[in-house]
């Protein structure tokens, strides 16, 4: 074996192996982010969401996923934290938005729209009905909610949602539209802008 051959093995072996790792993150290249196989994995599969219980801004009980309270409606659901400066208050406008295009469409009382908190141990009723007062979310169809702090790690492991504190207190966390349709299956991730997108694939469900 001439001695450029033997050269050339190990780097063969690097990029085979990493051309391995490669394949396994982006789910055979079709996603090129986590994000991106996070939606693609969700929109192949649509997984059953266990029962996650959710307490409200009114300190009310709400049932997410298996036996949840999603029997006549097609439930959104966002992720924030109240105290949160700058894509949570983004996308709490856009929300606003689709609320209100959704409202227009008669889908009032056959859609609900969630924003739930993954910072229970700061979040409590009170901080919850402010982020609700900034934003316009009076329960009739958006409501504010916080997760059970017991439930936390089995709410971030169903939706495949990221959570990283920084060092300002917050987090850095995935900004997205999650659809769970009428048997409590997540059948779609979405962009928070993208209403159209949403709008139609509510549709397309009910």
């Amino acid at each position: 074996m001439s001695s450029f051959i033997r050269g050339l093995l190990p780097s063969c072996a690097v990029i085979i192996l990493g051309g391995g790792v490669l394949w396994a993150a982006t789910d055979g290249f079709r996603a090129f982010t986590e994000e991106g196989a996070r939606r693609l994995n969700v929109a192949e599969n649509q997984p059953a969401l266990p029962l996650l219980v959710l307490e409200d801004m009114n300190g009310d009980e709400l049932r997410l996923g298996r036996d949840g309270d999603t029997a006549d409606r097609i439930t959104l659901v966002e992720f924030i934290y109240t105290t949160c400066p700058t894509i949570c208050q983004v996308s709490g406008g856009d929300y606003a938005r689709l609320r209100d295009r959704l409202a227009r469409a008669g889908l009032g009382d056959r859609v609900r729209l969630l924003s739930v908190s993954f910072d229970p141990l700061r979040d409590r009723a009170k901080e919850m009905r402010g982020y609700a007062e900034n934003h316009g979310a009076d329960g009739a169809i958006w409501t504010i909610a916080r997760i059970r702090p017991g439930d936390l790690d089995l709410m971030k492991r169903s939706f495949g949602l990221r959570v990283i504190p920084d060092e300002m207190r917050g987090y850095q966390h995935n900004a997205a539209i999650h659809l769970i349709d009428r048997s409590g299956r997540l059948v779609g991730i979405f962009n928070t802008g993208d209403a159209d997108e949403v709008f139609d694939a509510v549709q397309s469900k009910l």
